[in-house]
Formats: C-alpha cells, structure tokens, sequence
C-alpha cells in the first residue's frame, strides 16, 4: 500500500474542509466541490496556507490523499462540540446537509455529540477520489467498504447499532468536527 505524507500544511488544509452530505444510494459525507475549503478559491485557501501560488491542483489532490490516511489514523476523544456550519453561505443545490429544514435552511451553529460510535465508524470510510468533482468523498454506495450498509456498520461496531440510518447521516458532523479537532503527527502513512 502506498504511504501518503500528510504535513502541517495539509493538516492544515484537511481543517479548513467543509465537509456535506451526498444524498445518492446509502448517502455519505463529501467535500464541497464548489468550496471544499471554505471559499470558492480554492486555489487562493491553499495558497494562504501553503504560502505558495502555484501547484494548487497538485496540493487539492495531495489533500485527498492525506484525507484517506487522515481518517484512518487521527484520533479524537468523544465529546460535544460546536462549530460554525460551512454549508449555510454555499449552494444548497450542489450538495445536502444533515441539519437542512424542510424549507431549506441550515442552522449557523452546530453543536453535536460525537460519541464512540462515530469514532469507531470513521477510520473505516471509503474515502476515494471523485474526478467529476474534483473533491475526496465517501463512496455513497459502499460508506464503510461494503454495499450492506447496516451489516458493515454491525461488523465495525460489534454488534447492531440502534438505528444505523440515523447513526450513518451522523457521520457528517461527526466527520466535520472529527478533520478540525482531530490529532495527528506530521508523517508518512499507510
């Protein structure tokens, strides 16, 4: 398997990513194609991190490889949390959220519990390249590696969750909250 590097740089960056929600097949987290780091330039986001204005495409596709290893190895400890929802100033055509009221609102603020559950689901998911986007995203059809949604999560759990649909659209906050505060040395993982 090949090692990704994930720098501070790319630590980052993975902070910045606003993370929403594909509703297609089971549905699963993404990163906002229009604004995957806050602003619709992303090439000026990554270059006020990185300090460098060219390579931006290279560092965006750099940045979906650290994401992978990112989520596999980052560690969070359980607890609530609130955070200025991204997804309030984008377009609400291009991607879903969660939080998003019959008439289409989302909250400004979200506050959220991520509970042991959320931890144990997140290093197992599918997160792969969407070329059409240009953005990382959790594989809709297979989130935790395996089209049986609800069988996958049981394996990585231990047992049934309670309500897997529920705990599955979960993961988007979980997931936001997880790439801000999550903890992970600058290196080369696997």
């Amino acid at each position: 398997m090949p090692e990704t590097e994930i720098t501070l740089e790319r630590i980052a960056l993975i902070r910045r990513l606003v993370v929403a929600w594909n509703p297609e097949a089971h549905g699963a987290p993404m990163i906002h194609p229009d604004a995957p780091y806050g602003s619709t330039d992303r090439d000026g986001d990554i270059a006020n991190v990185t300090g460098d204005d060219e390579g931006a495409e290279e560092e965006h596709r750099a940045v979906g490889a650290a994401l992978a290893a990112f989520v596999r190895h980052a560690q969070l400890k359980p607890g609530r949390f609130t955070y200025h929802n991204p997804l309030v100033k984008l377009d609400q055509d291009r991607t879903g959220d969660v939080f998003r009221d019959a008439g289409g609102a989302s909250p400004e603020q979200i506050t959220f519990d991520v509970e042991a559950p959320h931890l144990a689901l997140i290093p197992h998911l599918a997160v792969l390249w969407d070329e059409g986007l240009g953005v990382p995203r959790v594989d809709h059809s297979a989130p935790y590696g395996d089209a049986d949604l609800a069988g996958s999560m049981a394996r990585i759990l231990g047992g049934p969750a309670e309500e897997p649909g529920r705990l599955h659209h979960a993961m988007q906050p979980a997931l936001q909250i997880f790439l801000r505060y999550a903890d992970i040395a600058p290196g080369d993982y696997a």
